[in-house]
């Protein structure tokens, strides 16, 4: 798929970004990008954390990134099937931070818990891995999953019926990505990164597209074609919000 049509700002903020998480991984995630010519979506595998109901799986998502970030929040899909409260049945991601911070009382929250260009992918995703064990049942995206966990939280455990359905996903999902040649950390040593030598100059440029350039004005429709960037999942995502 095409980039979509950017502003320079955007494609800097990305690239340091990008570069930055490959040099200096971040424990329970990893990235990537789904097409090399494409900043704008990324393929994340989210690991779950140990001692928690998601240890062991590797979550796979796809962010994709608006022309005009950091000012606005990136949207989140779950490609890996995930019954959790705040994930909707099409996998779309509900989360306060990829909310724009305007002022909507019904929602529940405060503007100051929503989006704002200081946030960036590692924030995110770590609210992200603090989500799954933690659901916002308040505002859920899915109902029976929000009354699930809630009944399982309450019964302290006696209740196995929600606590099954995330064992045997993160089990499902472990063996797809074991499949796919990726180690899922099972222990807590494991899914924490140890300290790596960076990449000289040489090899992260090697390692990495050259999107942070300069001279990106003038190459910029090599990035772009004479129609607005139109997102493919649009038309079929859901249009429930919480």
């Amino acid at each position: 798929m095409a980039a979509p049509r950017a502003n320079c700002s955007a494609l800097r903020a990305l690239s340091v970004e990008y570069k930055s998480l490959q040099e200096e991984p971040v424990e329970g995630f990893r990235v990537k990008l789904v097409n090399e010519d494409n900043l704008f979506e990324w393929e994340v595998a989210i690991f779950g954390p140990p001692d928690t109901l998601y240890m062991g799986g590797c979550f796979k998502a796809r962010m994709k990134f608006p022309t005009d970030y950091p000012y606005s929040p990136p949207s989140i899909r779950f490609l890996t099937k995930v019954w959790h409260p705040n994930v909707y049945e099409n996998g779309d991601l509900c989360i306060s931070i990829l909310h724009p911070p305007v002022d909507d009382p019904q929602s529940g929250e405060l503007p100051c818990e929503r989006w704002n260009p200081t946030q960036n992918v590692r924030t995110i995703l770590l609210s992200v891995i603090s989500l799954l064990n933690e659901p916002n049942t308040y505002s859920p995206a899915n109902v029976d999953a929000s009354v699930m966990y809630r009944r399982w939280r309450e019964s302290k455990g006696r209740d196995k019926e929600y606590e099954n359905i995330i064992r045997k996903q993160a089990l499902a999902a472990r063996v797809e990505a074991e499949r796919d040649g990726i180690q899922v950390p099972l222990t807590l040593e494991d899914y924490c990164i140890k300290t790596q030598v960076k990449p000289s100059n040489a090899e992260s440029q090697a390692e990495m597209p050259d999107f942070y350039d300069d001279d990106y004005d003038e190459d910029y429709d090599e990035f772009s074609d004479d129609s607005d960037y139109v997102d493919e999942d649009d038309n079929d995502s859901g249009n429930g919000e919480s």
